[in-house]
């Protein structure tokens, strides 16, 4: 399991997950307590009803009267790991069996005749859409603080390539039923059954809800807003740049990729993307625990890397002429040189998106006292 307080069995029924110099904190029979340090616990000095508001209010009482960085956690919970139960057991299942269909879909025709394997510039970021979702459903599958990280891993992932599918949809919609494979379909059922299976375990697991940044959180959550918006805006434009020279040293410049030069489901899609990631990210930065809010967060980078890295991978490739309406026989001909490059929208594109990777890893990072922002052991969580 991940980071948090061992439990300590105690009598009557009570546990102690954190200490503090004078007080501590933990729950006894259907409620939540503080107790003196070394007092008799048949009845705490405080208590609240066992809900995730209480627990959040007794952990805001027992954090204020506390001195600061005396909280500790008591250990390391080995024991007490809840078994998935059958709903969770169908989420992880509906994320499997999307994962089965994205990779099934790898392999038949995608659009126009050629799958997804036989073009690595689109094998790769499905493959780690197809990653993310598997890690999605092994956390959930473990159930515990692990499924509420997986859930939301999972689901973030989902909201933001919701708009990459839509767009894919988009290119058969626009020119007919004939350009779509097998491939799309069945990566479309996938995504379909991994969004449906995030969702689920949110639904049933999750801990937490999107709150008001407190003063010291303001800044980090301008910075992630506008990265947000920085990189919503950087997808837009054409990433691709060409520069063809032939031999009688003609020289043209030409761009590619931009967003909106696209039939208009295609664009929908891409609109869809762009909305997806500055909602997604929003959410993140006020979801509380803010630990949590780290996993909506990467759900969401995560395909922006992909993208970024597919971008990479064909300015790696070789250009053909044939992209430009010339044929092999023209260019020889005329002698036709082809250099490709990235434009500065992407290099934009990608400082926007190194940013939100650091402000993920910030919310990962307790602030001190480190306790103070502790996500609640998930042995305490019997509500979710």
């Amino acid at each position: 399991m991940n980071r948090m307080g061992k439990v300590e069995a105690v009598l009557e029924n009570v546990t102690i997950s954190y200490r503090g110099s004078k007080y501590e904190i933990g729950r006894g029979r259907d409620f939540y307590g503080i107790w003196l340090v070394g007092a008799p616990r048949s009845q705490p000095s405080e208590r609240w009803p066992e809900t995730l508001e209480g627990w959040y209010g007794a952990w805001s009482r027992f954090s204020g009267i506390e001195t600061p960085g005396a909280i500790v956690p008591v250990g390391q919970l080995t024991a007490l790991v809840p078994s998935a139960s059958r709903r969770d057991i169908v989420a992880a299942t509906l994320l499997a069996v999307g994962v089965a269909c994205g990779i099934a879909g790898l392999f038949p025709d995608y659009l126009g005749g050629t799958s997804l394997a036989q073009q690595p510039v689109e094998l790769v970021p499905h493959a780690i859409y197809l990653a993310v979702w598997s890690a999605s459903a092994l956390l959930v599958m473990l159930g515990g603080a692990r499924l509420r990280v997986g859930a939301l891993l999972g689901i973030g992932t989902s909201i933001v390539t919701f708009g990459v599918f839509l767009a894919d949809a988009g290119t058969p919609i626009a020119g007919g039923a004939h350009l779509m494979g097998a491939g799309l379909v069945l990566g479309l059922i996938g995504w379909l059954a991994c969004a449906a299976g995030s969702t689920m375990a949110l639904r049933l697991g999750s801990v937490g809800a999107p709150g008001r940044p407190r003063r010291p959180e303001t800044g980090p959550f301008l910075a992630s807003t506008l990265a947000a918006l920085g990189a919503a805006a950087a997808f837009a434009p054409s990433w691709d740049s060409f520069t063809l020279r032939t031999s009688a040293g003609a020289t043209q410049s030409l761009t590619a990729g931009n967003a909106f030069a696209n039939p208009a489901p295609v664009i929908a899609g891409n609109v869809a993307v762009m909305l997806a990631l500055v909602a997604v990210v929003v959410v993140a930065a006020l979801w509380r625990p803010i630990l949590l809010g780290a996993a909506l967060l990467a759900g969401a980078i995560i395909p922006l890397a992909a993208q970024a890295i597919s971008a990479l991978i064909q300015f790696g490739e070789a250009t053909s002429p044939t992209q430009f309406g010339i044929s092999t026989t023209q260019a020889a001909r005329a002698g036709l040189t082809i250099n490709s490059g990235l434009t500065p929208a992407f290099w934009i594109y990608c400082a926007f998106v190194a940013v939100l990777v650091v402000a993920c890893a910030r919310m990962l990072i307790p602030t001190h006292p480190v306790v103070q922002d502790a996500t609640p052991p998930a042995a305490l969580n019997t509500f979710s």
